[in-house]
């Protein structure tokens, strides 16, 4: 049976992965998949990545580079993605795996606008969510995990934008039937969210914010979480191995 691929962009920091696992631990936890049904690949390293024919579907992770950067490994993955796209691969891509699913798609990705958001944000549904299959299910309003630099300026032609923040209006975007992005990380739990604040201390006071308030405002985000399941079981990944 075909595996379900990670494509790793990066790595959680040492201090954070020493306590708390690293990103395809937590992609496999919130699909609700095993070990053995995952084929990761490091592209950030140079893997190389198997034809969309060969994969049941993709989960696109975080990474500190930017978009932008436009490095080339990075610039590889956008070419895989379109063609992902072409043979309508199942694909959900989060933080620098939403923005680069948006750049390879014809979006515009940059700084956003009043430097980085992180912590615990309220996550609210755009009116399009309602007649989506994977949106629909959620509230209108939820919390959810984020820490980013870049956003999401501008959205492909022709996707949908499903959810937003007070500072970030793309947080969830759908590209097409079988594709969707977010900004937050459905993946993290409040203990990692709590790490990455603690790691950006220094420079959250540099740029005239409060770790403290923010870090106290960590909360559980149940709904943000179920997404990576709900993506999995509608697209059968939870019987790739059955």
């Amino acid at each position: 049976m075909k595996p379900v691929l990670i494509i790793r962009t990066g790595r959680a920091p040492d201090t954070i992965r020493a306590r708390h696992g690293d990103f395809p631990h937590w992609f496999r936890l919130g699909a609700g998949l095993r070990p053995q049904q995952l084929q990761v690949v490091d592209v950030a390293a140079g893997e190389e990545l198997p034809a969309p024919r060969e994969v049941a579907g993709a989960m696109i992770t975080g990474s500190a580079a930017m978009v932008t950067e436009r490095a080339a490994w990075s610039e590889r993955v956008a070419g895989w993605i379109r063609g992902a796209m072409d043979a309508e691969l199942p694909l959900f891509g989060v933080c620098y795996g939403h923005q680069l699913m948006a750049h390879a798609l014809g979006g515009r990705v940059g700084y956003l606008p009043g430097g980085r958001e992180i912590g615990t944000q309220p996550i609210e549904l755009s009116h399009h969510a309602m007649h989506d299959p994977l949106a629909a299910t959620l509230p209108a309003t939820f919390r959810a995990h984020t820490t980013h630099e870049q956003s999401v300026l501008e959205p492909p032609v022709g996707a949908t934008v499903l959810a937003r923040s007070v500072r970030d209006p793309h947080q969830l975007l759908r590209y097409g039937p079988h594709a969707v992005s977010t900004q937050f990380h459905p993946e993290f739990n409040a203990e990692v969210m709590r790490a990455y604040i603690t790691r950006k201390h220094v420079d959250m006071l540099g740029e005239g914010t409060d770790p403290r308030q923010i870090f106290s405002a960590v909360a559980a985000t149940p709904m943000a979480r179920r997404l990576l399941r709900q993506f999995s079981r509608r697209h059968g990944w939870d019987a790739v191995m059955a």
